[in-house]
């Protein structure tokens, strides 16, 4: 069976992973196993004995001995990428040369241009590349969208959003510039991006940074958005704030809060003090990660790609730009070549 009749087909889609990260089980393993249609069937890793490891622990049934090799296995028609940040371009590019579909871990890449570069190299291939932004799919989106548009908090005055979790200095890639490493790009990502999605591209950026060598440990940042919402935005590894997730909205009549906005799995809530009264709402408890695997199935498919390259880019140069903004260099990245 060809590629093309397999992605029409509803045969399961076969899915290698490239790398052995924690976050594998959780994004992909654990879903792959409450979704129709996805298998998990091989992993690579850069130290080979760790992926024997990881796929005799998760029962993966075939171990590749390096990346390509993974790549060059026509029994795989999509590939899930969880490597750190700076390798995202190279792999991306590397696995549609393969003809693979492609989900890769946010942030898409490390900065701006090499996500342009990905994104210009993705347009001219017919495989499917997905950012795996995986709040995005789940219903508590559309649920703020509607809260918002509903006019029961009044006119929009301003926003704050968090995201900070306690990860010392150490051996974690996070704390690795080389690699991609720092604050913003890894938990920074997802409030910048909801406020973004919530209110629009910010016009207008102010940033200050606590740094450890060229990490950011702290950040924060003021926005400005187009449509006149200023925000507030704080991400931290390792601060006086270890544990914060968390969306403030405040209206001219009213106030809405929302607990783990990004991982409403979590038992995150909405709390809502308008003209309607004051009430609790609490979000679907499904994980954001089968909403995910869900719509890159679905994608394969032939369904819309909804966090794609054109949305990374976007999301990658409001990254760069508070990077800017606080004196701090953008993240290096891996080196891309074009797609035969």
């Amino acid at each position: 069976m060809t590629t093309e009749s397999r992605n029409a087909s509803q045969d399961p889609i076969r899915v290698g992973v490239l790398g052995a990260a924690t976050i594998v089980k959780e994004a992909l393993l654990r879903p792959s196993s409450r979704v129709d249609g996805i298998q998990v069937t091989a992993i690579a890793a850069r130290v080979p004995e760790r992926a024997v490891r990881y796929a005799a622990k998760h029962h993966i049934a075939r171990v590749h001995s390096s990346y390509a090799q993974l790549l060059d296995d026509p029994d795989i028609d999509a590939v899930y990428i969880p490597l750190p940040s700076a390798l995202h371009a190279q792999w991306i590019v590397e696995a549609l040369n393969a003809g693979k579909h492609v989900l890769c871990e946010k942030p898409f890449t490390s900065n701006a241009t090499a996500a342009e570069e990905v994104a210009s190299v993705a347009a001219t291939s017919s495989f499917v590349l997905m950012e795996a932004y995986h709040s995005h799919y789940h219903p508590l989106r559309k649920r703020l969208h509607e809260i918002l548009e509903s006019g029961e908090l009044g006119e929009i005055w301003g926003a704050n959003a968090y995201a900070c979790a306690p990860i010392p200095p150490g051996r974690d890639i996070r704390w690795n510039f080389a690699l991609g490493g720092g604050g913003l790009l890894d938990l920074g990502y997802y409030p910048l991006r909801l406020l973004r999605d919530l209110f629009g591209e910010a016009g207008e950026v102010q940033a200050t940074a606590r740094t450890r060598g060229a990490i950011d440990a702290r950040l924060e940042a003021q926005l400005t958005h187009v449509g006149g919402v200023t925000s507030t935005l704080m991400s931290s590894l390792w601060s006086r704030t270890l544990l914060a997730s968390r969306l403030e909205v405040q209206g001219s009549k009213g106030r809405m809060r929302v607990g783990t906005p990004t991982h409403p799995q979590l038992g995150g809530k909405i709390r809502i003090e308008g003209i309607c009264g004051s009430r609790t709402e609490r979000p679907d408890r499904r994980s954001t990660y089968d909403y995910q695997l869900e719509a890159f199935r679905d994608a394969i498919r032939g369904g819309a790609v909804q966090t794609g390259a054109r949305e990374a880019v976007a999301q990658l140069r409001a990254i760069d730009a508070l990077y800017e903004a606080a004196g701090l260099p953008v993240r290096p990245s891996s080196p891309v070549r074009a797609l035969k």
